[in-house]
């Protein structure tokens, strides 16, 4: 992180932190507060130079690049709604870290990144914790409500690998969910189209329609629990909401989905203790980005989905 001067012309050196950045995208990180019409301008203007030339917003920073960027005015920070604490919250969640990657077991109910009425999310606040660090970027994303494995790349060169395994399906990555109803294959391949669209207050959701994306999961069972089950999720594709939606659609909705799910069962399950969606990021399996050695990744069942699960197992012996 840089402090970018207010009443003074800033000069910095691109490190690795900002290689492979487009220009735009790295000034709107930095330069906090300041409108995105600004940057645009202050770009178009050619107020901002590298190596003391003109640049478009979409020039690609590279190392060892001089950037000049003019003295700008930032509005004061502001707490939003659902602003998490400034007290450290990661260091008892970090699965795993080397120098070029960290693998974080994210809780329930913390939002990947901010956004609609979220100032900090995971990688806000991993950023805030860590200001020494040059670069923490999402190789992923996990829903809100999802607990799990989650992988964060330190390096350009390990997120760009990262996403290059994601895209080849080089990476195995396994989910446990508890589902409404009684699954009766050991092992089931699902595949669906999925398609995303708009509710008219803006909110994403994602349906099953014909020409939507290709999404694939295979499905196995955990154990059968009365009139719910617990399976095992193998991802082929990582498509947005994929699980809940192929469940949802099959009808063995995730017991807690406020989206896809079956809201009236959801409210009885409240009151018996499950107060937020059964879908947990158990494990990943990959190879290191860079070194290739192989790692495993897991992430324990969390106290309260573990509490639950084990209430059930008693009801049904």
């Amino acid at each position: 992180m840089v402090e970018i001067g207010k009443n003074s012309v800033t000069t910095l050196t691109v490190d690795e932190g900002g290689e492979g950045q487009r220009i735009d995208n790295f000034l709107t990180r930095h330069l906090k507060g300041v409108p995105k019409s600004h940057i645009y301008r202050i770009l178009r203007s050619g107020e901002v130079r590298v190596n003391s030339k003109r640049i478009d917003a979409t020039h690609r920073l590279q190392i060892g690049e001089v950037l000049r960027i003019p003295p700008v005015r930032t509005a004061a920070p502001q707490a939003k709604p659902g602003a998490l604490p400034t007290t450290i919250l990661f260091t008892d969640s970090v699965i795993y870290e080397d120098d070029a990657m960290l693998a974080l077991d994210k809780p329930a109910g913390m939002a990947v990144h901010g956004g609609s009425g979220i100032s900090r999310g995971v990688i806000e606040q991993l950023r805030y914790e860590r200001p020494q660090a040059k670069f923490l970027e999402l190789a992923h994303r996990l829903d809100r409500e999802t607990s799990g494995v989650l992988l964060i790349g330190k390096k350009r060169s390990a997120l760009t690998a990262l996403h290059e395994m994601m895209r080849h399906n080089q990476m195995n990555k396994r989910y446990l969910m508890l589902v409404k109803g009684v699954w009766r294959n050991q092992k089931q391949r699902v595949v669906l189209p999925l398609q995303k669209y708009e509710l008219e207050n803006g909110e994403k959701r994602v349906t099953v329609e014909e020409g939507g994306q290709h999404s694939e999961t295979i499905f196995h069972l955990r154990e059968n629990l009365g009139e719910f089950s617990l399976l095992e999720a193998e991802l082929i594709t990582g498509r947005t909401h994929q699980l809940r939606v192929q469940l949802a659609h099959l009808g063995f909705p995730i017991l807690g989905d406020d989206k896809y799910g079956d809201f009236a069962l959801n409210k009885i399950l409240q009151k018996k203790g499950l107060k937020r969606m059964f879908l947990h990021s158990a494990e990943t399996r990959l190879k290191h980005p860079l070194s290739g050695d192989a790692l495993e990744l897991k992430a324990p069942l969390p106290t309260d989905l573990e509490r639950f699960l084990n209430g059930l197992r008693v009801a049904h012996d």
